[in-house]
């Protein structure tokens, strides 16, 4: 995971009100000078999470906060365009970006084996995850070997897998890539979709893997009957 942050001058600890740096008089009025970067680290812990000098982020307490959002699990799923071989990584930062155009995105590390074979077919499926594939997550988030070994699935309109059990997919073009810290944020038109079942969804938190059940009783009490 990566961040990127700034502040206008130094904090009490990173957590109190910020003291504004000494305005500079000119002819041509008052200005402040520029604000230093927020640097990170990964270092151990501390009891304040600020790394002991009060202008840090520590690394570790950082993926220990970002833990505490709980994410739904998608594959990134693609075929070789020349052979046909399925390739495919395992996504817990994806999102949608727009309605009108369908957009969708989702970060992949620099270090991804995985996304330049999928990158290179083009057209991507994203396959939104059941609780139950938490298996078929793991085998696609692992490193080498045949990550399809096992695996159902069908092809997509594109001839990307759609795997057995996902709760919906959606056949994506590449739109755009950003390069962002140690990532890279990859947004994506949405071509076609469908979905294909009820369920659970595959939720990510705290670093293990778990299901959400929705009180859908109390969504019906919400909404007005027509």
């Amino acid at each position: 995971m990566s961040t990127r942050a700034a502040r206008t001058g130094k904090t009490e600890g990173c957590r109190g009100v910020p003291v504004m740096p000494r305005r500079r008089r000119t002819r041509r009025g008052t200005f402040l000078p520029p604000a230093p970067a927020l640097r990170t680290r990964d270092t151990a812990s501390t009891d304040s999470g600020d790394g002991g000098d009060g202008c840090t982020v520590d690394g570790r307490r950082f993926r220990q906060a970002l833990g505490t959002f709980a994410t739904g699990v998608v594959a990134v799923t693609a075929a070789d365009p020349r052979g046909g071989r399925p390739y495919g990584l395992a996504v817990n930062s994806f999102t949608s970006v727009s309605l009108d155009p369908p957009l969708v995105a989702f970060c992949v590390s620099h270090t991804s084996t995985s996304w330049p074979r999928v990158r290179a077919a083009g057209e991507i499926t994203v396959n939104v995850l059941a609780g139950r594939q938490r298996e078929a997550c793991a085998q696609l988030a692992s490193r080498g070997g045949d990550k399809f070994a096992g695996l159902g699935w069908t092809a997509s309109p594109s001839g990307n897998p759609i795997l057995d059990g996902a709760l919906a997919w959606l056949d994506c073009a590449i739109e755009a890539e950003h390069v962002a810290g140690d990532h890279t944020i990859v947004v994506t038109r949405v071509l076609r979709l469908d979905l294909l079942a009820d369920g659970d969804p595959l939720v990510f938190f705290r670093g293990a893997y778990g299901s959400f059940t929705a009180d859908l009783s109390a969504l019906a009490e919400a909404v007005p009957a027509p």
